[in-house]
């Protein structure tokens, strides 16, 4: 309702009287309106709160309670908190499908698909049930191998010898698609102590917690021309391949191998070659322009580079992530793969979707991109922004996009002007690399060198800079001059600059990003980045680094994330909240620390000013006040320490907390949810709830017990 609706509603004398004072009544009306909008969209908001299908995150609590659906008590506690809200927390504890299906799920109870059912709903796992009973070994009834015909019948084979001649059932062996079978194990499967897998009354829900994430059409990295070596990943480390899940057909299937994001074996792809393979699939090959026909691709151990491929074959190793094809015969266009490979969550960059921030009135785009776009180059496009702005000031707003899958090459430095804004983005869908070379007689290391006015300009002349979704590698990011705001999203920074075989890092402890000159406000959201190098100058304000849900990753833990460039303490005043910190942290001032995992000393010069709150942090470091911190707070220094399931950048496992870490550090986030980059995921809760509803669901009689495949 308007200001004038409002208004006309009123008698007459009174306008009139209104109108001879001067209109204070319309005036105060007009406030009175703001009100009503704001009730008014309320009311209207009420109607959709009513259906589980279309209300707000934090209704589905209650929508679940009118029919029968219980949250755990530490859920339930955590979401009465309205900072809860935007942290995720009530979508990923309390899922509106499961409160949804509630009912249809009592009437299905007791039936296996169920499970997988409840796995995804309440977890959002893909999940594959098994009956451990059907594995055990059992003597075989003789009236079952002689019928009346004469005939020998065969019966189920459950108590046979392993059959060595058979590589792909071996390669199964004790994962959720293992055939082979069992003696029955005593303990119970949901055994505290010792679980106990197979069993008479065992059931199994093996568990998929790592995503698929596609590359679609990148470039293939040649490691021997002459040999025709590739690997799947353009930074030349091994990554294995997983599978794009497939949905079941019906709601009573359970997963198969194609259901599931699996790791893809060598033994799989060569007999299920047209189930993994293909463009729309797991994987595809493309030798220039041309799609690699299945009937080409053989799959090969190719460790150690020893196979060689017949002529016209295209070796692939899904293991490695690695190709090859006869000697000499390598493509002058190249080779280009599609592949999915695995992670725990969005972080640093990729095929998935990244909202585009709004921007401003209208914005400049240059399109970057092999065919039909602008430009060919990142470099090229800059040129046309420069040229574009000179006596334009309204263009000094652009988006630079890189429309494509490509390995794009160093642009060089990024020159800004006061009042500058860009933003050099990769398109939603693609995963762009920035590969840095050193320039010819250049002994700097290579970098992406931004540049901002010099010092001396008007106040508040000063540029800010944007870099979203691009894959850096080959060196760090440079940033010097009047560079008011430095935003980074959803990006990597190699850490390390580069890596070698095996995924080890060319330069460990190099700094990624490397700040020096004007005050600058880094703020780095959803990214990988390697160490954090910042120089301030004497009487200057500090600079000012915000990190949230990112890893900042020196390498090693005793190289310096965080500090000056000689390793010393930086002047900056550091807010960083749910991060994964690899290496010492050394800075001037902290705001708040939150959330964090902090796996390296961590000294703070001023202890006055700021508070570290649900953090792990090395003992003796020095910090602000510290709250319900570990291993503070549980005071078992020896048994609370961070187990990484690995630490080496390009691993599937990358920062993820191991399953035998201690459960102070996993459940240690302010909402019960483990601290540092994968704080988002909610995993405990994701699995409290999924053990609760196992329990629910599982018939009497039953034992029903989690396996985590990945």
């Amino acid at each position: 309702m308007t200001p004038d609706e409002l208004y006309a509603l009123l008698p007459t004398v009174l306008r009139r009287r209104d109108a001879e004072e001067g209109g204070p009544l319309r005036a105060l009306l007009t406030v009175v309106a703001e009100q009503v909008a704001v009730l008014q969209e309320d009311i209207d908001r009420l109607y959709d709160n009513w259906f589980i299908e279309t209300c707000d995150d934090w209704v589905v609590p209650y929508i679940g309670d009118l029919v029968g659906y219980e949250i755990l008590p530490g859920i339930a506690a955590a979401l009465s908190d309205d900072s809860s809200r935007g942290t995720g927390l009530p979508a990923a504890a309390v899922p509106r499908r499961d409160v949804a299906d509630t009912v249809l799920n009592r009437r299905r109870k007791g039936t296996l698909p169920l499970l997988e059912d409840l796995a995804a709903a309440v977890a959002g796992w893909p999940a594959r049930v098994v009956e451990h009973r059907r594995l055990l070994c059992v003597t075989q009834p003789v009236r079952r191998s002689a019928p009346e015909t004469g005939a020998v019948r065969r019966g189920p084979a459950r108590g046979g010898l392993v059959d060595v001649r058979s590589p792909a059932a071996l390669d199964r062996l004790g994962g959720p698609f293992d055939e082979f079978a069992r003696t029955v194990e005593v303990p119970r499967a949901d055994s505290a102590r010792r679980p106990g897998r197979y069993g008479i009354r065992s059931v199994g829900l093996h568990l998929w917690r790592l995503r698929p994430y596609s590359v679609t059409r990148a470039p293939a990295y040649c490691l021997d021309r002459d040999r025709a070596c590739y690997t799947f990943n353009v930074l030349a480390i091994d990554t294995p391949l997983f599978t794009a899940p497939v949905p079941e057909p019906s709601s009573c299937h359970v997963a198969d191998e194609t259901n599931v994001p699996e790791p893809i074996g060598r033994r799989a792809l060569a007999e299920r070659l047209y189930d993994y393979y293909g463009p729309g699939k797991s994987l595809c090959v493309w030798t220039g322009d041309t799609v690699v026909s299945p009937r080409r691709i053989v799959a090969a151990d190719l460790s150690g580079w020893r196979y060689r491929p017949g002529a016209g074959e295209v070796a692939v190793d899904p293991v490695l992530g690695r190709l090859m094809l006869p000697p000499g015969t390598a493509p002058a266009d190249g080779v280009r793969v599609t592949y999915h490979h695995a992670f725990s969550g969005d972080l640093g960059g990729g095929e998935y979707p990244r909202p585009e921030p709004a921007p401003a009135g209208s914005v400049e785009r240059y399109r970057v991109g092999p065919d039909g776009d602008d430009h060919h180059s990142i470099a090229d496009a800059l040129d046309h922004w420069q040229a574009a702005k000179r006596g334009h000031p309204h263009k000094a707003e652009a988006i630079v996009e890189i429309t494509s899958n490509d390995v794009w090459a160093d642009p060089g430095t990024i020159r800004l002007d006061p009042g500058d804004r860009l933003t050099l983005r990769a398109a939603d869908g693609v995963r762009p690399v920035v590969r840095l070379r050193g320039r010819p007689g250049d002994d700097r290391p290579p970098a992406l060198t931004i540049t901002g006015p010099e010092d001396g300009q008007p106040s508040g002349a000063t540029a800010r800079v944007v870099l979203d979704g691009l894959l850096v590698t080959g060196g760090g990011v440079r940033v010097r001059g009047g560079v008011d705001r430095l935003v980074v999203r959803h990006c990597t920074f190699v850490p390390g600059w580069e890596l070698r075989d095996q995924g080890r890092p060319v330069a460990p402890g190099a700094p990624s990003l490397d700040i020096a000159g004007s005050p600058v406000r880094a703020e780095i959201r959803h990214s990988v980045v390697g160490a954090v190098a910042v120089a301030g100058r004497e009487g200057r304000e500090p600079h000012r680094i915000e990190v949230y849900d990112s890893v900042l990753d020196a390498n090693l833990r005793e190289a310096t994330a965080v500090g000056s460039p000689d390793g010393g303490t930086a002047d900056v005043v550091l807010t960083a909240r749910r991060t994964t910190v690899i290496g010492s942290v050394r800075a001037r001032v902290v705001d708040v620390l939150e959330n964090c995992l902090l796996d390296g000393e961590v000294r703070i010069d001023r202890c006055d000013q700021g508070s570290v709150r649900f953090c792990w942090l090395p003992p003796g470091s020095v910090t602000p006040p510290r709250f319900h911190c570990e291993p503070d707070h549980s005071g078992d220094p020896e048994r609370v320490v961070p187990r990484f399931a690995d630490t080496r950048y390009g691993s599937p496992d990358y920062v993820r907390l191991a399953d035998t870490c201690a459960p102070e550090i996993r459940r240690g986030g302010d909402n019960g949810s483990e601290p540092g980059a994968l704080h988002h995921l909610f995993q405990p809760q994701r699995e409290d709830n999924l053990r609760t509803r196992l329990a629910e669901y599982t018939p009497a009689g039953c034992d029903a017990g989690l396996y985590f495949a990945t």
